[in-house]
């Protein structure tokens, strides 16, 4: 069973040497707004640092950061040897596995995370915390917290039957729209047989209606496929620019096609 993390802690000031401070691996991966940085120390400067960082002692000598990378990485670039702190108290302090969680938690409103980023900060929740507790923290729907998480998000009942009778992309779909595993198995019985063209409308069809009948949905993902159905030929240049921004939007390239077509209608509409 995942362990919850604390929501409420107490903390109190202290300054500490900064070369005592241990950042997250994956934390120093972040690439930090360089130009950012060089203002806020500027700030700090001439303002002092009013919003210190928020560390948890590991051990003697060693400090963990929850938040304020940003700070910390603009004192260094002021040159100080000491930094102010706010230092968790051992009585709302973090087990080890629980801090990694927490450091995740503190960071993870920054405004300019990107789509990796997120997804990674939900993946990890995910397995420290939970589904419910990890979308409740990254202040998101289970629903939409699926998606971030993709096809590692879906339960390993599910993906048993990838790929003998549906691909990796219709399981994650299915499981967005249909969360209830028992439910998701017997739609999964039902559309494994049909061709994959037809799947991948009757899960269009799904993701509208997902209370409809079997028989209703079969029906309209047969009008899509009629209405919908249009080759295009590309170039590979342009077959390899299509696939990498559809591996970027995590959806498949038919679908990227069919939105910027779509969009493309729509521009011409209005004018």
């Amino acid at each position: 069973m995942a362990r919850r993390y604390k929501p409420v802690i107490s903390y109190r000031l202290k300054e500490i040497p900064i070369k005592e401070i241990k950042v997250w691996r994956e934390a120093q991966a972040r690439k930090l707004d360089r130009e950012g940085i060089s203002e806020l120390a500027k700030s700090i400067k001439n303002e002092g640092l009013l919003n210190p960082p928020l560390v948890q002692k590991q051990d003697n000598n060693t400090y963990l950061l929850m938040s304020g990378q940003r700070r910390l990485a603009a004192m260094k670039r002021l040159g100080a040897k000491k930094i102010p702190v706010h230092l968790i108290t051992k009585k709302t302090a973090y087990d080890l596995e629980n801090a990694k969680a927490a450091s995740v938690v503190e960071n993870i409103h920054r405004n300019d995370m990107n789509h990796k980023e997120i997804a990674d900060a939900c993946k990890f929740l995910n397995e420290q915390v939970g589904k419910t507790a990890a979308a409740r923290s990254m202040g998101m729907s289970a629903q939409t917290l699926n998606k971030y998480l993709g096809f590692a998000g879906v339960p390993d009942r599910l993906k048993e039957y990838v790929p003998s009778q549906i691909s990796r992309d219709e399981a994650t779909k299915l499981y967005q729209i249909i969360p209830n595993i028992s439910k998701a198995e017997k739609i999964i019985q039902r559309i494994s047989k049909i061709d994959s063209s037809l799947r991948k409308k009757y899960l269009s069809a799904l993701a509208q209606s997902p209370k409809s009948s079997h028989q209703k949905l079969l029906k309209r993902a047969k009008s899509l496929l009629i209405k919908k159905n249009v080759s295009v030929r590309l170039s590979k240049t342009n077959a390899k620019k299509l696939a990498r921004e559809s591996n970027k939007n995590e959806i498949t390239p038919d679908e990227l096609a069919e939105k910027i077509i779509s969009d493309y209608l729509k521009r011409k509409k209005r004018r």
